[in-house]
């Protein structure tokens, strides 16, 4: 069974604490076991590779490493760091993802 996660793939976060704090993000990937999810251009490491068929050169590379959830925040519309609640919508009766900060249907 799945964990139940505040934040989706997709979604738009920023980061709380820790070196990258105050960056911003789409989530590219979620590791629900680990608690974990990797964030487009937040926590960048090195990476040393040997040559292969992909980088004939091998050297370097900059990659994103995984960071915990908790230090994650969704991001609503606005562009304000909030937290997450569900509601169930009165147009279709479906549940969705709000923002307590503004109230608004996070997509």
């Amino acid at each position: 069974m799945q964990k139940k996660l505040h934040i989706k793939k997709g979604d738009t976060v920023m980061v709380i604490s820790g070196e990258s704090k105050g960056q911003q993000g789409r989530v590219l990937k979620l590791m629900p076991d680990a608690n974990r999810g990797i964030v487009e251009g937040v926590n960048m490491v090195s990476k040393n590779t040997k040559p292969n068929a992909k980088n004939p050169k091998g050297g370097v590379l900059k990659q994103e490493s995984p960071i915990h959830l908790s230090n994650l925040k969704v991001v609503d519309g606005a562009g304000n760091p909030t937290r997450v609640g569900k509601r169930i919508d009165e147009k279709d009766n479906k549940s969705v993802r709000y923002s307590k900060k503004s109230g608004e249907v996070i997509k």
